[in-house]
């Protein structure tokens, strides 16, 4: 990770993070052991940007030994409040605090870009294990379903943006073509409360440094049109999953 004020922002939000984002489905880690062509029960396992422990707990139920890299000390301290058994160390993905050809799987869960490449490519490679397997994934609103859609819009509209905030393609696009990366789109659906629907919408890094006022005001709006949407304030959350694998 690129240690930029966008990239800590977060650390602002963790409780809010870690009560209201999205984790990942079960079908996503079924993908991963296929397309990296080994089990994670077992495996030795990195989890480089690891938040407040989402995707960890999940390689941990699976059986893999983890350690989490996080480089926010209030992510880290969220992380810790839910996962006080698993190794933790501060550190990025740009310079990793790990020992070479020490793991056998290196997942990074919505943080490969924040990256600088040019580093996070060489420092994976050497901290992987023969015939070990970088995994990113990211976990992408589902803007072919109308109403995302219609929310991306009015995201770009607020930002600024040319592409959607979440194309589940441009996250492809963008990877390093060297490494041969396989790839694989995993859908999955949530239901959750209106409330917990815009806090997990608060929580982009791009509201995170927009600031208090705009973002309120905006997600009041929101409010008034999904209310339109989800009249009985459930809102039915559509993802996409974008997983890259590459075995090194």
């Amino acid at each position: 990770m690129t240690i930029t004020s966008q990239a800590l922002s977060f650390d602002t939000a963790a409780a809010s993070y870690a009560a209201n984002r999205p984790s990942y489905p079960s079908e996503l880690l079924d993908a991963v052991e296929e397309l990296a062509g080994c089990s994670l029960e077992g495996a030795r396992v990195a989890d480089i940007g690891a938040g407040t422990g989402l995707a960890t707990a999940l390689l941990r139920a699976r059986g893999a030994n983890v350690i989490a890299v996080e480089p926010g000390p209030g992510m880290a301290s969220q992380f810790r409040l839910s996962l006080p058994e698993v190794p933790l160390v501060i550190g990025d993905g740009n310079n990793l605090p790990l020992a070479s050809a020490s793991v056998d799987v290196l997942t990074y869960a919505q943080a490969w870009h924040w990256t600088d490449q040019r580093k996070s490519v060489p420092e994976a490679l050497r901290v992987l294990r023969t015939g070990g397997a970088l995994v990113l994934w990211w976990n992408d609103s589902d803007s072919t379903i109308p109403w995302i859609a219609d929310q991306d819009a009015r995201l770009r509209r607020l930002f600024g943006a040319d592409d959607s905030p979440h194309d589940p393609m441009a996250r492809f696009r963008r990877l390093p073509t060297e490494l041969g990366f396989v790839h694989r789109h995993v859908p999955w659906t949530r239901s959750v409360p209106l409330d917990m629907h815009l806090a997990n919408v608060a929580s982009y890094s791009d509201f995170l440094v927009l600031g208090k006022e705009a973002t309120n005001a905006f997600i009041a709006k929101e409010r008034d049109l999904l209310t339109k949407v989800f009249p009985n304030r459930m809102v039915e959350e559509h993802y996409m999953v974008s997983l890259a694998v590459a075995t090194c």
